[in-house]
């Protein structure tokens, strides 16, 4: 049971104050939602510090940074053991991780790293339990951009065995463990994206941004499969108020070219985590990307609209039958929509008709589609015909 007591006025004030610079301090950070590529999906525990040069080659080269792909994020399995003094070493897949920051750095792009709350991260490498300033400092040492911090072996060695059987006693304990690593990255003085991995719970969004979180897992693992990306998908509806500039809701990583998507459920994946505002971190294997992935993941016109600045999460409008509509307010009145046939047929007999009225909009209205560049006229009602898991994506920069 919570019991509030008032606070003096001056505390009211001083409480204010630091939330402002705070956000203020965020913003810097991750004013839009991060962009870059993580290496996880492609390479799992097999990632070393020649994949990372050679991605950091590639998503330059490839013309990804050009469209604003700048993070490139070891994930799992670059730790080592920690030494007398409580230091942390890379293993020999990392023999020298300041370098490795100093070249990705000579890139104009940067690095990020992963850890955990508890003894060991997920694939059983040391964690940060008990060394969270430590960490922190070496991170900030070596030039670090950004971590990502995965709840993992905490559950089970800190949260039940500390508070058997009590969940709320388990979720004070995970939100103190959280707060104890912000509080360490602040104090290292470097700006480092700040990415929360613990899959959604406890409401994580309604208390992330006052710890210093830039970006919070608000669901399970993605997986390169239509109804994991969709039920993803499905679970941001509702957050919309919790994203803005410096903190932003995480669906996971993209899936884009992984798998066996088809080219509707690429297109749609990338569609709609860049309506919620996610971050727009690839997994996928860039040596071998094929030329219609490239198209997809460096769609500018479609990277506009999550990187837009006034930071406005889409929100689920209304459903007929397996067809949503999504819609955006983007900067300058601007609005994006997404139509979306989730369902597994095509809908050619039977077209979707979109009803503009629900969407706030009155009379006729120009738009662009941002998938073939082409301008097209909206009328109420109008039949729209779309593929099954396709999506159709529109920008109408004067809505009426």
């Amino acid at each position: 049971m919570r019991i509030s007591v008032p606070l003096p006025l001056a505390a009211i004030a001083l409480a204010a104050i630091t939330f402002v610079f705070q956000t203020s301090a965020r913003a810097q950070v991750a004013a839009t939602p991060p962009m870059g590529w993580n290496s996880w999906n492609y390479f799992a525990e097999k990632v070393t510090d020649k994949d990372i040069r050679d991605s950091a080659d590639q998503i330059v080269s490839g013309g990804m940074k050009d469209a604003g792909y700048i993070y490139v994020n070891i994930d799992d399995t670059w730790e080592g053991e920690r030494d007398a003094s409580g230091v942390l070493h890379t293993n020999t897949k990392f023999p020298d991780m300041k370098a490795l920051a100093d070249y990705v750095h000579s890139k104009g792009l940067k690095l990020g790293i992963y850890s955990g709350p508890g003894p060991k991260t997920c694939a059983g490498y040391a964690g940060s339990l008990g060394h969270e300033e430590q960490d922190a400092k070496m991170y900030a040492d070596w030039g670090i951009d950004y971590l990502k911090y995965d709840l993992c072996s905490f559950i089970p060695e800190v949260m039940e065995k500390q508070a058997p059987n009590d969940k709320a006693a388990q979720m004070r304990l995970m939100v103190a463990a959280y707060d104890k690593m912000g509080k360490a990255l602040k104090a290292t003085g470097r700006p480092i994206v700040y990415s929360l991995c613990q899959y959604g719970w406890d409401n994580v969004w309604e208390w992330a941004p006052a710890l210093g979180g830039n970006l919070w897992r608000t669901t399970g693992d993605i997986q390169a499969r239509w109804q994991s990306i969709y039920d993803l998908m499905s679970e941001q509806v509702g957050l919309a108020s919790y994203a803005g500039p410096g903190h932003w809701n995480d669906p996971d990583m993209l899936e884009v070219g992984n798998g066996k998507l088809s080219l509707a459920e690429n297109r749609t994946h990338f569609s709609m985590w860049s309506m919620l505002a996610a971050p727009l971190l690839a997994g996928n294997d860039l040596p071998h990307m094929k030329p219609e992935i490239h198209a997809i993941l460096t769609n500018r016109d479609v990277i506009a609209i999550d990187q837009d600045p006034l930071g406005h999460e889409a929100r689920h409008i209304y459903s007929k039958g397996e067809v949503e509509v999504w819609a955006r307010d983007l900067k300058n009145g601007a609005k994006a929509i997404a139509i979306v046939n989730a369902g597994s047929d095509v809908y050619s007999t039977h077209p979707f008709h979109l009803d503009l009225t629900q969407l706030g909009l009155h009379g006729p209205q120009h738009a662009k589609n941002l998938w073939t560049g082409k301008e097209m006229d909206l009328t109420n009602n109008m039949p729209i015909e779309l593929p099954s898991h396709d999506v159709l994506l529109l920008r109408i920069a004067n809505p009426k």
